[in-house]
């Protein structure tokens, strides 16, 4: 990322250029990131090529002020944090499914980032529903964040697993399995495809746009129902009666202009 590139970028957030890559910028830009940028598989529906190309990445976030899923957000926030002055490392994890089950390999991407004092931390703005604040990576007690009670654990060696793989677990269930190899963005290619196209994949079999509010909620789109969470865990939840009424969320919601509604490509797959 040129200058330029990272103004742009730093615009989009709502944060001004940090003098040196500290916990406390880290902190920062993560939040507004999780804020302004939402979690969602829209292109999955439009029919919009994803590519895993920094220039392409910035186009969509930053350019078209759109977001898009952990392979896209992460990939453009890894790009800025490095333009900033971190040191930053590309993770591979699985997610943790129903029955013990893990994803596919490259199922999710994750940010392994070392700030100017030497701390490392896991920073991870394309889950959804996640931390708000880095997490300590090297600590192995709770870390209480907005998001929930967390915990970096070495995670159990059935399965043929790594011996440095490691569980990230929130409010006491595994979220998913971390290696800690440091993987390039090409290497994520085939579980975008995947994610992107497979029937099994949940990103095709629904529609979702969320985002962390400015008060430490989430508002969340999916499909047309809207669901809007307090900090506290108070929820407003109500449906949408016309197309209309969904570009104008997705517009003064998100901050995403469409010219049409997007709808599920795969809607008769069930579990």
């Amino acid at each position: 990322m040129d200058s330029t590139q990272v103004d742009a970028y730093l615009r989009r957030i709502g944060v001004e250029r940090p003098a040196r890559p500290t916990v406390d910028v880290l902190r920062e830009v993560q939040l507004r990131h999780l804020q302004t940028v939402p979690f969602e598989n829209l292109s999955v529906h439009l029919g919009e090529e994803i590519v895993l190309a920094e220039k392409r990445l910035l186009d969509k976030v930053v350019g078209a002020r759109r977001g898009g899923f952990c392979y896209e957000l992460n990939g453009a926030f890894g790009s800025l944090l490095t333009a900033l002055g971190f040191d930053v490392s590309l993770l591979a994890a699985r997610v943790h499914g129903d029955e013990g089950r893990l994803g596919i390999p490259y199922d999710h991407l994750a940010l392994r980032v070392r700030a100017v004092d030497g701390s490392e931390w896991l920073a991870d703005v394309g889950f959804g529903a996640h931390s708000h604040y880095p997490l300590a990576f090297e600590a192995r007690e709770e870390q209480e964040d907005p998001g929930g009670r967390f915990r970096i654990v070495e995670a159990p060696q059935r399965g043929g697993g790594n011996a440095a793989d490691l569980d990230v677990v929130v409010d006491g269930r595994a979220q998913y399995r971390l290696e800690t190899r440091p993987r390039v963005l090409g290497d994520f290619v085939a579980g975008a495809w995947w994610h992107s196209t497979s029937p099994a994949s949940h990103f095709t079999q629904s529609l979702v746009c969320s985002r962390v509010t400015e008060d430490g909620g989430r508002i969340t789109l999916s499909g047309r129902t809207l669901k809007v969470t307090g900090p506290e865990g108070a929820r407003e939840e109500r449906e949408l009666e016309t197309g209309e009424e969904v570009l104008d969320v997705y517009r003064e919601r998100f901050g995403i202009e469409l010219d049409r509604v997007p709808t599920v490509r795969n809607p008769n797959r069930s579990g």
